[in-house]
């Protein structure tokens, strides 16, 4: 067996330029040298700078917009915009993984209930009360869109979020906006062919503000054993809500494909 790098060609490669450009920006993004809306210089700038030619940094910023780290403008006056990818810029992939694996929808739903209720349980005996001001703030902005599925339903993703990033773990709380924007994608599809009427809609999110205020509550009187209760309560009748109205079992394999 011949020793490391012997033979007629080496397998590792260097970085292409286009490669390492795109590493240096990500990394001053990252770093927090550039910030969401920024605009990158332009791209006479960005190669007299650099010492790259124009088709090596179009792959560079190809590249960062793969990574939604950058959006484009093409045409006069044209540039790179920075744009910071939120946890939700996630889903799709990690979606197409899971529908991949045929996961069901039982299966995302058990996920989420091993973390939220814990999560509601540890605001209630640890958070602050700036904490529980600021999931007050998360419940009125969901309720002012009550009348509105989507804008609803995408407020809904963002409060189980706020949930478990108040309780202390950022981690989670990524993984939880994956997860409920998975959900929630899956569940407007299956609303769509759902004869339930807009009034009908809007009484359901109503009810689920409701008791989030419930909730709030049991946040506000440091009952962690009530909130973590009353959460398993929550998520387990939105669950049976969607069999009932729509007839999406757990046993549907997650599928957010056209």
């Amino acid at each position: 067996m011949p020793a490391l790098g012997q033979g007629a060609r080496d397998a590792v490669r260097p970085k292409k330029t286009a490669d390492l450009l795109a590493d240096r920006i990500r990394r001053q993004i990252v770093d927090g040298e550039l910030r969401e809306g920024d605009w990158l210089p332009t791209e006479a700038e960005l190669i007299e700078r650099y010492g790259v030619s124009r088709p090596t940094l179009r792959e560079a910023f190809r590249l960062l917009e793969a990574d939604s780290l950058v959006r484009v403008r093409r045409g006069p006056p044209g540039g790179a915009q920075v744009s910071i990818p939120g946890p939700a810029a996630a889903a799709p992939l990690f979606g197409l993984v899971l529908t991949m694996a045929g996961t069901t929808l039982g299966d995302v739903y058990d996920a989420r209930l091993t973390i939220e209720p814990a999560a509601a349980r540890r605001l209630a005996e640890q958070g602050s009360d700036a904490d529980h001001d600021a999931f007050a703030a998360e419940i009125d902005r969901a309720a002012t869109s009550t009348d509105t599925r989507l804008p609803f339903g995408a407020a809904t993703v963002d409060l189980h979020r706020r949930l478990v990033e108040l309780a202390g773990n950022r981690t989670l709380a990524t993984v939880i906006t994956m997860l409920g924007t998975i959900t929630s994608r899956h569940v407007e599809a299956a609303y769509r062919e759902s004869p339930r009427s807009p009034e009908e809609i809007a009484a359901d999110n109503r009810r689920a503000v409701r008791s989030y205020r419930r909730l709030l509550a049991f946040l506000r009187q440091r009952d962690g054993e009530g909130a973590e209760r009353h959460w398993i309560a929550h998520m387990r009748a939105a669950r049976e809500r969607l069999t009932r109205d729509t007839g999406v079992t757990d046993r549907h394999v997650i599928d957010l494909l056209p």
